[in-house]
C-alpha cells in the first residue's frame, strides 16, 4: 500500500454515490515534529477533502493514510491533554452507572492511547485490556499497569480476546470511532467481543457541532469520519447492533457519545436517539447543500484570516503561535497562515526544540511568550482557547494580543474582544 490511497465508496453503506462537499488544502500529518527544519519544511502533504454519501448521508474523508505511517510516530497522549483525564473519570462513572457490569467484568478500550480511560475502571476492580496501534502510547500504558496490545483492531484479535478473556461487558471507542477506515470490521469486532448484556460506548466529534462551530481544526487525516446519528443508526443495525442512547457532550467543543447494544437486547431505545434524528432532519444534516454551505463558510473564514494576516505583516507585527496542537497544520493550511508565525510556544517535552511539519516553525517553551512578548499570539490549540487566555492575563496586561480563529475570528486584548 502506498502512503495514501483513495477509496471510491462510502465507509458506512458502500455506495459509490459520494460527492466532494468541502474542498480543503492538503496538509502534513499531524503530531509529527522534526529536529531538522528542512525536513519539516519538506514534509509531504496529503488530501483532507470532505465527501458526503448522497445515499446514506455519511460525511467522511476518502483519502486514507497507511495506518503504519499515521500512528508509528504519533505523539498525542490523552493523559497530557488538558481536561481529558477529568473527562474520562466522569465518563467511566457514567458508563458504570448505565451498564452496571458485575464485579470483575472485562472492560475493553479500542484506541486506548496511554490507558487514561481504563485507569478508573481498573481502580474500581474491573479487568481491563487496551488496544492501540500507536506503539509509544501503548508502551506508556503498559508501564502504567494498563495491559495494552500495540495493534489495530482486527477480526483475528477480537476472536483471540474473546477466547482468552471471555466476553466484555463494556467496550469503549472514545475519540477513535472516527479513525477507522473499515468501520464495518470495527463494529463486527465489537459484536464478537461484546457480552449479550454488554454495552458499547463510543465518542466522536459530532458533525452538527463541526458545522455550527466552524470547527475546521478538527478536520485532519485520522478523523476519517464526521459522524451523525442518522447514517450511524442504519449502519449499526446492518451489523447486528442497535444504538439505544446518544448524548451531546461539550468536550472538543462538540462530541457525540453513543451507547450501543446487541440488536434485540433488553434495553429500550431512549428518547435521545429519536430527538437527535428529528433535529438532524430539521437541520437537513444528511443533505449535500448543508455541507456545501459549510464549505462557503470556511471560504469566508479563510478570506478573513488572509486579510488580517496581510494587514499585520504590513504593520510589521511580531506573531507567535500558541500550542503545538495536532490541529495546528489544519489551521495553518486552511486559513493561509503559512509563514506568519516566528515560533510556536508549548511545553510538550517531545515537541520543544523541534520544528512543526509543513511550515517549519520552531517549537519553544511557553516562557518565551513573556521573554519575547510578540505583538500577537495565534491560538492553535483552539480547544483550550478560553483556558489559555485566562491563564495568560499578564501577557495581555503587557500589551500582547491573542488571535482566536474559530468559530469566529477575534482579537483578544486587555481591553476586551474585537471580532474580525
Amino acid at each position: 500500500m502506498s502512503v495514501v490511497s483513495h477509496r471510491n465508496t462510502c465507509r458506512l453503506c458502500d455506495s459509490g454515490n459520494v460527492e466532494l462537499v468541502v474542498n480543503l488544502k492538503p496538509i502534513p500529518l499531524s503530531e509529527n515534529y522534526s529536529t531538522d527544519r528542512d525536513v519539516a519544511l519538506g514534509a509531504a502533504r496529503f488530501p483532507v477533502d470532505v465527501y458526503m454519501c448522497s445515499d446514506c448521508g455519511h460525511v467522511q474523508h476518502l483519502d486514507v493514510i497507511d495506518p503504519k505511517v499515521l500512528w508509528d510516530s504519533y505523539t498525542y497522549y490523552s493523559g497530557e491533554a488538558k481536561g481529558m483525564p477529568e473527562h474520562f473519570v466522569q465518563v467511566s462513572a457514567n458508563i458504570l452507572r448505565k451498564c452496571e457490569p458485575p464485579a470483575g467484568a472485562l472492560v475493553i478500550d479500542i484506541g486506548s492511547n496511554d490507558g487514561s480511560l481504563l485507569k478508573p475502571f481498573k481502580q474500581a476492580g474491573f479487568r481491563v485490556v487496551g488496544i492501540d496501534p500507536a506503539t509509544e502510547a501503548a508502551r506508556r500504558a503498559n508501564e502504567a499497569g494498563i495491559p495494552t496490545i500495540p495493534s489495530l483492531m482486527t477480526a483475528d484479535l477480537a476472536r483471540r480476546l474473546r477466547e482468552e478473556h471471555g466476553p466484555a461487558h463494556v467496550i469503549c471507542a472514545f475519540n477513535v470511532f472516527a479513525h477507522a477506515d473499515d468501520l464495518g470490521e470495527m463494529v463486527d469486532c465489537v459484536r464478537t467481543m461484546l457480552h449479550p448484556d454488554g454495552l458499547f460506548f463510543f465518542e466522536a466529534q459530532y458533525l452538527l457541532d463541526i458545522i455550527d462551530g466552524v470547527l475546521i481544526a478538527t478536520i485532519f487525516h485520522e478523523h476519517m469520519s464526521h459522524h451523525s446519528v442518522t447514517p450511524l443508526t442504519t449502519f449499526l443495525n446492518r451489523h447486528g447492533l442497535e444504538l439505544i442512547s446518544v448524548e451531546r457532550a461539550r468536550v472538543q467543543h462538540g462530541s457525540l457519545i453513543g451507547v450501543v447494544q446487541q440488536k434485540g437486547g433488553r434495553r429500550p431505545v431512549e428518547a435521545s436517539v429519536k430527538e437527535l434524528l428529528a433535529l438532524e432532519a430539521d437541520r437537513h444534516l444528511t443533505e449535500l447543500q448543508t455541507l456545501r454551505d459549510f464549505n462557503a463558510t470556511v471560504t469566508r473564514l479563510r478570506e478573513k484570516a488572509a486579510g488580517l494576516v496581510g494587514k499585520l505583516k504590513t504593520e510589521g507585527a511580531k506573531i507567535a503561535g500558541y500550542g503545538a496542537a495536532r490541529s495546528g497544520p489544519t489551521l495553518i493550511a486552511q486559513l493561509g497562515l503559512s509563514g506568519t508565525m516566528e515560533y510556536i510556544v508549548d511545553d510538550h517535552p517531545q515537541k520543544v526544540g523541534k520544528y512543526e511539519t509543513g511550515d517549519g516553525v520552531p517549537v519553544v517553551p511557553t516562557a518565551h511568550l513573556y521573554e519575547r512578548m510578540p505583538d500577537y499570539a495565534i491560538i492553535l490549540a483552539w480547544v483550550h482557547a478560553k483556558k489559555i487566555i485566562e491563564t495568560n492575563q499578564e501577557y495581555l496586561k503587557r500589551g500582547g494580543r491573542f488571535i482566536v480563529l474559530c468559530p469566529e475570528m477575534r482579537i483578544v486584548s486587555k481591553d476586551g474582544d474585537v471580532k474580525v
